[in-house]
């Protein structure tokens, strides 16, 4: 693994710079469709993570489902433990939820973003997760950073 290559099964697409303010570090965005249901394949470097956030909609709309393709990261809803995500594992963030997710300290990770589509569907993006905070979560291999 380079510093921009990372084996996985879908594009690691292009530095995401238009959402970098609402990251701590890299992530890269590989948009894999279109439409009325876009789908995004979302990579994140060792470390990186976004910041809190919260998807809205209306109707039924706005929900977020994540699905972990490679490496290895997190995903938090506010008030609830840290969900570790692995190859295979899949969240339904509800609309409304503030929730974050990103890569664990040492190791690589994608996702596949969905948002259910609809009326109002729009992201509230919120405060930084602390490095006092991600650095409580542990490693790939168990160890807090």
């Amino acid at each position: 693994m380079t510093e921009t290559t990372f084996d996985q099964p879908f594009p690691l697409g292009e530095p995401n710079d238009a959402f970098a303010q609402y990251f701590i570090g890299r992530s890269y965005l590989a948009p894999l469709t279109g439409g009325s249901t876009p789908v995004s394949n979302v990579t994140f470097e060792p470390g990186c993570r976004n910041n809190w956030h919260i998807h809205h909609g209306e109707d039924g709309a706005g929900d977020q489902i994540l699905l972990c393709t490679a490496g290895s990261g997190w995903y938090q809803a506010d008030g609830e433990e840290p969900v570790r995500m692995t190859p295979g594992t899949s969240v339904r963030i509800p609309a409304g939820t503030k929730h974050w997710h990103g890569a664990t300290s040492d190791a690589w990770f994608s996702h596949l973003a969905f948002i259910t589509p609809g009326e109002s569907v729009r992201n509230e993006w919120l405060e930084p997760v602390t490095d006092e905070v991600y650095a409580q979560l542990p490693t790939t291999n168990g160890e807090t950073a």
